[in-house]
């Protein structure tokens, strides 16, 4: 039973459905609710794009399935997700996007970036990473939200340890990476900490 308790927090924990859900929530409360739509299908059509590359390298035996567990699967992974994370931020930057969504975008690559980097160490945690950094992004519109978010941020490393998947050092290392690049985006939003 535990390890079904686990499987699902960790797909509600995945980066591609936390973060888009948290900044949607931050752009929803901030009176940007217009912008919700257009970002929906924004997250969707890069997660669309990240599973048919992943589910392409599975048809072609590159990989053994589309959650990308082992190493050299995860390299190739995570590199195709900073040049994408990146051809999004340059898009954002090109189309005028606002700073937040853009200073996110960058964000996001840096912290696929510090995976890339440390991989020879530590096998970094970017679920926890992830939701660590959405919680913070909450902590702009409630001190609640982000406490609720940082709780659940707890819930995802249990599930990643009980589904053997990180040990503990991936899931600090993760935990500090996603805590540095919230600190940084809350610095840099002009409205600061709700």
């Amino acid at each position: 039973m535990s390890q079904t308790v686990a499987r699902a927090v960790s797909i509600l924990g995945h980066p591609m459905l936390v973060l888009p859900l948290a900044v949607m929530a931050v752009a929803a409360m901030r009176g940007e609710a217009s912008m919700v739509p257009s970002m929906a299908i924004g997250f969707g059509l890069f997660a669309a794009v990240v599973m048919a590359y992943s589910w392409l390298q599975v048809k072609r035996g590159r990989w053994g399935h589309v959650d990308a567990s082992q190493r050299k699967e995860r390299s190739t992974l995570n590199r195709f997700l900073l040049v994408a994370l990146l051809l999004c931020t340059l898009l954002a930057v090109v189309r005028s996007w606002p700073h937040e969504l853009v200073f996110g975008l960058g964000l996001s690559a840096a912290l696929v970036a510090f995976a890339l980097l440390t991989a020879r160490w530590c096998k970094l945690s970017l679920h926890l990473a992830f939701v660590v950094f959405a919680a913070l992004l909450l902590c702009s519109i409630s001190w609640w939200a982000g406490a609720a978010a940082l709780a659940f941020a707890a819930t995802v490393a249990w599930s990643r340890l009980r589904l053997q998947r990180h040990v503990r050092r991936d899931l600090l290392a993760g935990a500090a990476a996603g805590a540095v690049a919230g600190t940084l985006w809350l610095l840099a939003s002009p409205t600061g900490m709700g």
